[in-house]
């Protein structure tokens, strides 16, 4: 007997609907794909200071995170900021008095070219961290904090390695 198209074609709609639906893989992979995404943007929670092969950092058991901020950094012969060399260490050791003049005309330059405004477009204070070598002079440490203070830097925070409370 000769079918209809008419009911070829509803022979051909019934088994393809009794055959029951497989998995979208598209949709599945691309939901993968952005779980990916989101877990390797939101995992960034790493450190936030550039490291320098020269400078051993103390360690410290403080839970809170660096902010972003300026860094000066001491390692065992010059004084860095942002990476870039300011000064020797015996150069600001031999200045006299507490600050170091090299420095501090370096940290103003850094000042200027940098202003930090807040959303009243009003400007913030300045902040910057000290990476120093656990091994450097306390008198160094000391004179490297007042030029900061000097130069308008008034919140300073000391770069240091975390530890756990277990390991202390």
């Amino acid at each position: 007997m000769i079918m209809s198209r008419r009911a070829r074609r509803m022979e051909r709609h019934h088994k393809r609907a009794s055959r029951g639906s497989g998995i979208n893989l598209v949709s599945l992979m691309d939901i993968f794909t952005i779980l990916v995404f989101f877990l390797l943007v939101n995992s960034s929670d790493g450190e936030v200071l550039p490291t320098h092969k020269a400078v051993n950092l103390p360690e410290s058991i403080a839970e809170e995170k660096p902010r972003e901020t300026l860094v000066v950094m001491i390692t065992a012969s010059d004084i860095l900021i942002h990476g870039e060399v300011i000064a020797s260490i015996d150069t600001v050791l031999q200045e006299t008095g507490s600050i170091s003049a090299t420095l501090k005309s370096a940290l103003e330059q850094k000042a200027r070219s940098t202003r930090p405004r807040n959303h009243e477009d009003t400007p913030v204070q300045r902040e910057a961290t000290i990476m120093g070598d656990r091994e450097i002079p306390y008198r160094l440490l000391k004179k490297v904090m007042a030029t900061c203070t000097q130069a308008g830097y008034g919140r300073i925070s000391l770069a240091v390695l975390q530890r756990s409370l277990e390991e202390g």
